[in-house]
């Protein structure tokens, strides 16, 4: 349920894809918050579900988001930037998964990452989102919505920078099948 209450788990199927993935990236930014303060178990539990929800998040916004916003006017530099932005918070990510939340150093790529999904996060809001929204019917918005739901339960917990297509993900064997089997949900979902 979100913090208005009028949720419940996104499967309502009132909610579209777009509402989604901004509600989305409030949990992202309380998770970077909660990282902050949390110590132990609590900080590596916290930064697992922040590393889920991001691979979740950007697996959905590469199946549905840049495909779509591709095909508007100039909508082609603008998910070019926005997937520049996600191969570089995929590399902090991977980083910091490697070294841990207890290593020397976790903090400052913490903040660097932050900073930088925080970023993408307002330009998603700004210039791929409202182009989403002009491009599809309010009962695609929503179908796209309960893709990204289906997917969640067998999202990646594993960012892969580099790994932008599918192609490329089945070259990867078996960590990837995760995040192909996310795909193959989202693709079925939509009817793809």
């Amino acid at each position: 349920m979100t913090g208005n209450g009028d949720r419940h788990d996104g499967l309502d199927g009132d909610r579209d894809v777009i509402e989604l993935l901004i509600e989305q990236h409030g949990q992202i930014r309380a998770l970077f918050a909660e990282l902050e303060g949390a110590v132990g178990d609590r900080r590596r539990d916290a930064f697992r579900r922040l590393v889920r929800l991001l691979a979740v998040h950007e697996t959905a916004e590469e199946e549905i988001v840049h495909p779509t916003v591709r095909g508007t006017e100039d909508g082609a530099a603008i998910v070019d930037a926005r997937v520049a932005e996600e191969h570089r918070a995929k590399e902090l990510l991977s980083t910091l998964d490697k070294i841990g939340p207890d290593a020397d150093g976790f903090d400052t790529l913490l903040i660097q990452l932050r900073d930088d999904v925080l970023a993408h996060a307002a330009h998603e809001e700004r210039e791929e989102f409202p182009r989403l929204r002009e491009a599809c019917a309010p009962d695609r918005l929503r179908l796209m919505a309960l893709a990204v739901k289906a997917a969640e339960s067998v999202a990646p917990t594993r960012p892969h920078p580099g790994i932008e297509s599918a192609t490329a993900n089945l070259l990867l064997g078996p960590p990837m099948a995760i995040m192909d089997r996310a795909r193959d949900m989202i693709r079925g979902a939509l009817g793809r």
